[in-house]
């Protein structure tokens, strides 16, 4: 892969989404990309507020589906959602460090990187 010069692609920035998330096999392509889709607005800034509408319009889907995918994000932990009260966006926390449900065992590959076994009581 190579990247040539600043063009208004490059300008526009980047956004790095763990590795965990993009392989996470439970959490949808859309998921992802609304997780992506929070990265990207708050990045360069300490907080920021995206309406439903805006994420639906930046992801090319409805509101109808973004709620969805904020709903997988929450329970799967990723993000936590503080509503600001009626007519307000919402205030969304992203968690990079992902918090355990309650009783949940943690999932954990028995493979590593170079499939080969883990030893599991390691």
């Amino acid at each position: 892969m190579e990247f040539r010069g600043a063009d208004p692609v490059s300008r526009g920035g980047f956004v790095q989404v763990p590795v965990f998330i993009m392989r996470n096999p439970h959490l949808s392509f859309g998921a992802k990309t609304v997780y992506a889709l929070f990265i990207s607005y708050g990045w360069n800034n300490d907080f920021c507020f995206p309406g439903q509408d805006t994420l639906a319009e930046h992801a090319g889907t409805t509101r109808v589906r973004i709620t969805q995918l904020i709903a997988e994000l929450e329970r799967a932990g990723l993000i936590e959602v503080r509503r600001r009260g009626q007519g307000k966006t919402n205030f969304y926390t992203i968690n990079f460090r992902v918090k355990q449900a309650k009783g949940a065992r943690p999932e954990v590959s028995r493979f590593t990187s170079r499939s080969k076994p883990v030893d599991p009581k390691m």
